[in-house]
């Protein structure tokens, strides 16, 4: 029974204090309870550039060659409203949705980083994980750019060589533009 007290004791001691530490990014409470090792200003410009070259490919060329090289054979993508996707069902979406855009069945996109949110972290021996939150704006032809959804997003970075690869990505707590 003693222990029992001293288990639940330190349980409450560990959530009051994540408590206090608070969330810090809107919608994602993400608390940092042991210090790890911190990211080095190299590391996160890297995956900062890793980032950006992902999703220009993916919506501003549609390049599923460019994409396709920017993943590992296991890559899975995980989305709260879509599922999971393997690698190859992934870059089959992302060519349908190029061809739809052609067709002009579907609009173009921009993804946007919430620049202030992006947190690199290093993983030893493997690469990297990126949190943050970014924006999705619809670009519809003779009308400005409308903000369409808000999310949060992890990515886990392989360092293969000396590319950065996506092994994992985690897209989550979309919310829709008013």
């Amino acid at each position: 029974m003693l222990r029992m007290s001293f288990g639940v004791i330190a349980i409450a001691a560990s959530l009051t204090a994540a408590a206090q530490a608070g969330p810090t990014v809107k919608g994602a409470a993400r608390y940092h309870l042991t210090p790890g090792a911190a990211p080095s200003a190299e590391l996160t410009a890297a995956i900062r550039k890793a980032d950006a070259d992902l999703f220009a490919a993916v919506f501003d060329r549609c390049d599923t060659d460019a994409v396709a090289a920017m993943l590992t054979p296991d890559f899975r993508f995980i989305h709260d409203k879509n599922g999971e996707s393997a690698r190859a069902k992934f870059l089959d979406d992302l060519k349908g949705h190029c061809a739809r855009l052609k067709s002009g069945e579907d609009f173009a996109a921009r993804r946007e980083l919430v620049a202030p949110s992006l947190e690199v972290w290093p993983i030893s021996s493997y690469g990297a994980l990126e949190i943050g939150v970014h924006r999705f704006y619809a670009r519809l032809p003779n009308k400005p750019e409308t903000l369409t959804e808000t999310g949060n997003f992890m990515i886990l970075w392989k360092k293969v060589d000396a590319n950065w690869q996506m092994a994992e990505s985690i897209s989550y707590g979309h919310e829709l533009a008013n």
